[in-house]
């Protein structure tokens, strides 16, 4: 992560960076609230952002810190800020839409450690990490395998209508060859407060589906939680779209 400080200028963005987002806390845990920004390129007559950049005033310090996510290209990013390691200090949740047909999303959680800004969480790691196989089984059934958390979950999809099913399995319900679906990328991450004690935890969502896209069966569920440096699976389920 290249991060980079200086001593505090104006709000005005620099050259023709504009102000996507702006948010007001204490995110360095000194006691004074700080200017979080986001900043980027507007591409004249759509909603298409280049060059995003998260831009910390700490006004405790008198510094600015600066930092471009690994992905800096999408729509609508936005800014949250909120607890999510339990220190009580405001951390920055960046969220950006990659606009492509999956409706996947870059996401990158930053906190201040020893006066530095950290990357505590990336999309693009997450999706390394939780990669799913899904299989469609005889008897209209499918049946999607979690590795990462050991588990696997089979759902009935007859209800689909039989011009959709025929296309896969014979008669008698038994498939007319190996057909596999998919799970996309990080589909959406959203911070919840399950325990209500003022610490978000992550609920991060990734679409399944079937022969293609539009085909969508539900979601792959994870609810993470910051325990010791690190990400933990408190809860995972298979959201299945009725």
């Amino acid at each position: 992560m290249n991060t980079s400080y200086s001593p505090l200028p104006g709000l005005r963005p620099v050259g023709s960076d504009q102000v996507l987002d702006q948010k007001i806390g204490d995110v360095t845990g000194d006691g004074v609230p700080d200017t979080v920004i986001l900043t980027g390129r507007v591409t004249a007559d759509s909603p298409y952002v280049t060059g995003i950049t998260l831009v910390v005033h700490s006004w405790g310090d008198r510094r600015t810190f600066r930092v471009q996510p690994e992905n800096n290209a999408g729509y609508q990013p936005t800014l949250l800020l909120g607890d999510f390691t339990g220190d009580k200090v405001d951390d920055i949740l960046i969220r950006i839409d990659s606009g492509g047909s999956g409706a996947t999303t870059f996401d990158y959680l930053y906190t201040f450690a020893g006066g530095q800004m950290n990357l505590i969480f990336d999309s693009e790691k997450y999706n390394q990490m939780w990669n799913y196989t899904v299989d469609y089984l005889d008897n209209y059934l499918l049946r999607v395998s979690s590795p990462g958390a050991d588990k696997t979950y089979t759902v009935d999809i007859a209800s689909r209508g039989e011009e959709y099913l025929n296309q896969i399995y014979n008669p008698n319900g038994t498939l007319k060859k190996p057909v596999q679906g998919f799970a996309d990328p990080l589909s959406g991450l959203y911070p919840i407060d399950l325990d209500r004690d003022g610490t978000y935890e992550l609920m991060a969502l990734q679409g399944v589906s079937g022969l293609y896209h539009a085909d969508r069966f539900g979601y792959m569920t994870n609810l993470l939680k910051w325990n010791k440096g690190a990400w933990e699976l408190v809860q995972q389920w298979f959201a299945f779209l009725g």
